[in-house]
């Protein structure tokens, strides 16, 4: 059973920096803690479609699934998306970040995110920001 849903940035630091605060936490976790949302990698995919180096990305995006189970986007998730987006209704730049907010909600997890701004207003999200080691 998963505990955490990493967010988009979280996916890009791992895939990029590999920061050690980030590194140490998911090392505590064991395999399946931690999963991605799958419109986390749809994000993921196309920052590989525009990267510089699309070879090289693609390698660290298929590495980090491999390590980072996909999850899918379900009816329950669907269902806890309604929910969120009309609590945040005023707000319409960040329809991806609420959808990633209901697809944990939906999962019963934490997500992972170093935008606990944005996801602290979505209701009923539990957030941690592993780059600062702070829960939420």
């Amino acid at each position: 059973m998963p505990r955490y849903l990493l967010d988009t940035n979280m996916c890009i630091y791992l895939m990029k920096n590999q920061p050690e605060e980030v590194a140490r936490r998911f090392a505590q976790c064991y395999r399946g803690d931690v999963v991605m949302s799958a419109i986390t990698y749809a994000e993921l995919e196309y920052g590989v479609t525009v990267a510089a180096n699309p070879a090289r990305e693609r390698k660290n995006l298929v590495n980090l699934a491999e390590e980072i189970p996909v999850m899918p986007f379900d009816a329950a998730a669907g269902k806890a998306y309604g929910v969120i987006r009309l609590a945040t209704r005023e707000s319409k730049k960040d329809i991806l970040d609420k959808l990633i907010a209901a697809h944990a909600v939906a999962l019963g997890v934490t997500v992972v995110t170093n935008n606990v701004k944005d996801f602290s207003k979505y209701p009923g999200v539990t957030i941690e920001n592993w780059l600062t080691s702070k829960m939420q």
